[in-house]
């Protein structure tokens, strides 16, 4: 399959963008004080959104790889 050069931007700028919202979200989440109990211990809040993240990113990484592939050829 190939894809258009309009469509493999929308694929390459949409990955980027979430590359670049995600970790800024992650911040938030580590100084939440949601994100830690009293012990110091992470909770669920946090594990819950760290999964989140990185699975967000991974998924911004493969979509930002293949709008490349697409450009490329």
């Amino acid at each position: 399959m190939e894809l258009s050069t309009p469509l493999s931007l929308v694929l390459v700028i949409a990955g980027l963008w979430s590359i670049m919202v995600w970790p800024i979200f992650l911040k938030r989440v580590l100084k939440d004080p949601q994100a830690r109990d009293a012990n110091g211990a992470p909770t669920r809040f946090m594990t819950t959104n760290l999964m989140m993240i990185s699975t967000a990113i991974i998924c911004a990484l493969a979509t930002a790889v293949i709008g490349v592939r697409g450009l490329i050829g």
